[in-house]
């Protein structure tokens, strides 16, 4: 009888959910969400989305709880999703109930024609 882990027929749940562009857009206009955007100082400067909250991923992760608390509604970004997805998941660890990570990161944004600015 071959051994088998468990784990095989479950699907692992993140602890944060994934929102497309359109809608983190939606959330951030109508003030319903804060978005911030963890990518590194020259990223930023060559364009972000406009309300972001720019704290790159190495600060964000040496303090959290310095940039979020647990009632808000937080976004966050990257260049593709990467990034923004390890964020999400130390906001979840530390108490946040609504942590978003944008699919596809500034990219995905920007191909969708949503407003970047420098």
């Amino acid at each position: 009888m071959p051994y088998r882990l468990a784990k095989d027929e479950e699907e692992t749940q993140e602890p944060f959910d994934r929102i497309p562009p359109e809608e983190a857009y939606r959330m951030v206009e109508s003030g319903e969400a804060v978005l911030i955007d963890v990518r590194e100082q020259n990223e930023w400067d060559e364009g972000h989305m406009p309300k972001a909250r720019h704290v790159p991923l190495q600060t964000f992760l040496s303090d959290p709880t310095k940039y979020v608390s647990p009632d808000q509604k937080v976004i966050f970004s990257c260049a593709s999703g990467q990034r923004s997805a390890v964020a999400a998941e130390m906001a979840a660890a530390v108490g946040v109930r609504q942590a978003y990570n944008l699919e596809g990161g500034i990219k995905a944004w920007s191909e969708k024609g949503l407003p970047v600015e420098k």
